[in-house]
């Protein structure tokens, strides 16, 4: 190999801090993800946890909501990937570690009846995962607490009657998604 074709060390951590920098800006252009899903959360799980307070035959219909936020998500992605430029290695990792997330949740959802819908808990471990790891691509502490956070209340989660592991979930999503979501959101606005 010739001696221009090998790149210095200096030469390839420029590139990776490069690629790594575009990717958290890219991230932080999309912490509408974190902020939308984090707000559709909350409030779904504060629903379900107020209408199982009231004794409401079924309180899981508040979830419903979560339909309309999926359509403007795919519209959303749809729209800024026609926008975008430059699309970066880890950029194609972090949709596919969230497209695996998806499909993941929409597995528990599709046959969660097989636990009697208990999946509050699981949930909340699944959503560690995507969460930490996009911590870990971005160098990006907040996410990466919020991922421990996700762990931590699912393990709670399951310590709980039924009716409160709502709230476990609402104070989750608060500190796993609208914070750091919220800190992106400000990060990129600096």
């Amino acid at each position: 190999m010739k001696d221009s074709e090998n790149l210095s060390a200096q030469q390839s951590l420029d590139i990776i801090t490069s690629m790594i920098d575009q990717a958290k800006g890219n991230v932080q252009r999309n912490s509408f993800y974190f902020l939308l899903w984090g707000w559709v959360v909350v409030l779904a799980n504060l629903g379900m946890f107020t209408l199982s307070i009231l004794h409401y035959k079924h309180p899981y219909i508040v979830w419903l909501i979560t339909i309309p936020a999926w359509f403007y998500t795919l519209y959303h992605g749809f729209k800024n990937s026609t926008d975008k430029t430059t699309t970066s290695h880890f950029d194609r990792i972090s949709a596919a570690l969230w497209i695996c997330y998806a499909i993941c949740i929409f597995t528990l959802v599709a046959f969660g009846y097989k636990i009697n819908y208990q999946l509050g808990p699981v949930i909340l471990i699944v959503s560690a995962l995507p969460t930490f790891i996009s911590g870990m691509i971005l160098r990006f502490k907040p996410l990466m607490i919020g991922g421990i956070l996700f762990w931590v209340f699912g393990i709670i989660g399951f310590l709980l009657p039924t009716y409160m592991q709502s709230l476990a979930g609402a104070v989750a999503i608060l500190c796993g998604y609208l914070i750091p979501g919220y800190m992106l959101k400000n990060k990129r606005e600096e």
